[in-house]
Formats: structure tokens, C-alpha cells, sequence
């Protein structure tokens, strides 16, 4: 009888665990096994995401990417780039073809809950914008009644542009498209008057016109749009690895940690604590998610403090011109706060 019950609780867990959603641990050994990790992007963003002409991905997002493949295999360039749809990211996210999701996505409350990811932090506060030429002679979204609007499926843009026209009592024509290439391409033939997405899309998109200058980015920003990576639920031990690789990145930029002065501070212990536990000079943080010491080291060494990352990618001195803003380290005047490696 007692056995019988051993097995019917056993049982019961298992029922449990499948019907909430639990998925099996392993992703880093799967990982370390493989290789090589599988990182989920965009079919290509400039700025963000997008092959250069060599073929070699670049971008903010492929360089958190590279980060976490440099702390946990080594190498930042051990990293195969998934390219998807707003439609396709979380069906290949889920289905185990990516292990890691960066791919410009909002986190929500249904895409966290009834999507079951968990999503690892923000690595860019955005907002929905719209583009629109200068001929047109428009200078406030409030002007857009009537407007042809090329949306992306499958994203959050949709139910923003949605809620946004009807609270101004406005109508619109949507001209769907599935990648930010066939909203190009349809904007720029005339098939839309405007093309609206989270505005450092937008930035990266107008980056790319002949004549960026004949188009310009309506002031008004009509939603919170928080950007940030994801993985599978169920894995606790890979979310804490990526998580923590992200705000590691974070926390080196407001400590003055960069990738050309990591490897000094990682050599020696110095007199900032917060610095030497960053650089694995003091405590053993790495053993805590199943990496070594030096995990945070690497992926600093590899591409950079956040504000490194941000600069070389997307900042004012690139084709996006996008200022810190809110991306700005709290000390700065911006939102952007990393817990502390301690």
C-alpha cells in the first residue's frame, strides 16, 4: 500500500509538471555539448541585427548574442543566428531551435504567462513611432486619419496602432507585412503612407533610404515598447545564466569596466569590490549558474560594456543616430539599472 502511494504521488507530480508547462532543465549542458549557441534574431535590422556583406551578422542585439556565448563557451564567435518573423520568434524559441531569443521583442503579460517565457531583463527602452515622407506634409501623428499604415503581423505594434486610432477617433488602412524588409519595400513604393514600429526601428530603417533626409519620425510615441531577451520557461538555471550575462554588461558600463581595461582588473584584485566580483577577482559567483569565475570577464572582453555596445551599434555617431535617452545609466539621467553581481 505504501509503495502504491509513493508511486501515485509520483505520478501526480508528473501530471502537474506537464500540464503547467514545465519544461526540462539542461539548456546550458545542451549548450556546452552542442558547441555552439543558438540565438534567435531578426531576418534583419541595421543597427540591431542584420548579416554585413561578408555575410557576418552585426548588430546590438548579435553582440549580446556573442557576449553570452563568450561567457559561456569561451568564444563569441560560437553562435549560429536563427532568423525569424515577429510571427515565427517564439514557435522557434519554444520548439527548442533557439536557445536564446534577441529579437527587438516587447515583454507583456501574455507573452510572459501564456507564451511561457521568461524574459531576462531590458536591454532597450523603446516606443512606437511613425515614419512618414516629408511630401506628405504631415508633422503629428493626430494628422493620420485615413492614412494606409504598413504593420508588421504578429508583434504588438498591431494592437498599439489599433487602440491608438480609435481613442482619437480616426480610421486607417492596414497594409500588413511579415519583415521589416517588406515594410521597406512597400513604404518606399507609395503601397503605404506611413510605416509605424517601435521608433528605434524606424531609426534603423530610414538609416538605410537613399534619401533618409525626405522622411522623418512623427514626434508622438504612443507606447511603452520595453525590449528585452527571453528563453523557454521551465529552465531556471539557463535564465539566470543569460540574465545575469545582460546585466553584467549593464553593471560594467556604470562601474567604468571596459572591454579594453577588463583584463587589467581581472588579473589583479583592486580596491572596488563591486569591480572584482564583476571581473571574478573576488567570490565565486560563477559557480552559482554552472559557469567560472571569469564568465563576466569574457563576455566584457568580447564585445564591450553595454554603453560600448550601444555606441558602436545604434549610438549618435552611427547611421541611427539614436541618442541614450532612457537607455542612459541611471547615474545619467536615464532608466537603465542593473541588480548588483554580489
Amino acid at each position: 500500500m505504501k509503495l502504491f502511494k509513493t508511486l501515485a504521488v509520483s505520478a501526480a507530480v508528473a501530471t502537474f509538471a506537464s500540464a503547467t508547462g514545465v519544461a526540462n532543465a539542461g539548456t546550458l549542458q545542451d549548450v556546452k555539448a552542442r558547441g555552439e549557441l543558438n540565438c534567435v534574431v531578426t531576418t534583419g535590422v541595421p543597427g540591431f541585427a542584420a548579416p554585413n556583406d561578408a555575410g557576418r551578422w552585426e548588430g546590438f542585439d548579435v553582440d549580446f548574442c556573442r557576449a553570452t556565448a563568450a561567457a559561456v563557451l569561451g568564444d563569441p564567435n560560437k553562435v549560429k543566428f536563427v532568423p525569424t518573423t515577429g510571427k515565427t520568434r517564439f514557435t522557434v524559441l519554444n520548439s527548442g531551435e533557439g536557445d536564446l531569443l534577441y529579437r527587438n521583442t516587447t515583454i507583456t503579460m501574455s507573452r510572459d504567462a501564456d507564451l511561457k517565457l521568461t524574459f531576462l531583463g531590458v536591454n532597450y527602452y523603446d516606443g512606437q513611432g511613425f515614419l512618414v515622407p516629408k511630401a506628405l506634409g504631415v508633422t503629428s501623428a493626430k494628422q493620420l486619419d485615413g492614412a494606409s499604415v504598413c504593420i508588421q503581423t504578429g508583434t504588438t505594434t498591431e494592437l498599439n496602432l489599433a487602440d491608438y486610432f480609435r481613442a482619437n477617433n480616426m480610421n486607417y488602412e492596414p497594409v500588413t507585412i511579415e519583415t521589416n524588409e517588406e515594410g521597406q519595400v512597400n513604404y518606399l513604393a507609395g503601397r503605404c503612407d506611413v510605416y509605424t514600429t517601435d521608433a528605434s526601428g524606424l531609426a534603423a530603417t530610414r538609416s538605410t533610404f537613399d534619401h533618409p533626409n525626405a522622411h522623418i519620425i512623427l514626434p508622438e510615441i504612443i507606447s511603452k515598447e520595453p525590449l528585452g531577451p527571453a528563453v523557454r520557461q521551465g529552465d531556471d538555471q539557463w535564465a539566470d545564466v543569460t540574465r545575469w550575462v545582460l546585466y553584467a554588461l549593464i553593471e560594467a558600463e556604470e562601474m567604468g569596466v571596459t572591454q579594453g581595461n577588463v583584463k587589467q582588473h581581472a588579473a589583479k584584485a583592486g580596491s572596488n569590490p563591486n569591480i572584482n566580483r564583476i571581473v571574478g577577482t573576488e567570490g565565486d559567483f560563477g559557480s552559482m549558474i554552472g559557469l567560472d569565475k571569469q564568465w563576466a570577464m569574457r563576455a566584457i572582453s568580447a564585445v564591450g560594456n553595454y554603453g560600448e555596445i550601444f555606441e558602436r551599434n545604434i549610438g549618435v555617431n552611427t547611421p541611427l543616430g539614436l541618442a541614450r535617452g532612457l537607455n542612459a545609466q541611471w547615474t545619467n539621467g536615464g532608466i537603465l539599472y542593473a541588480p548588483p553581481v554580489r
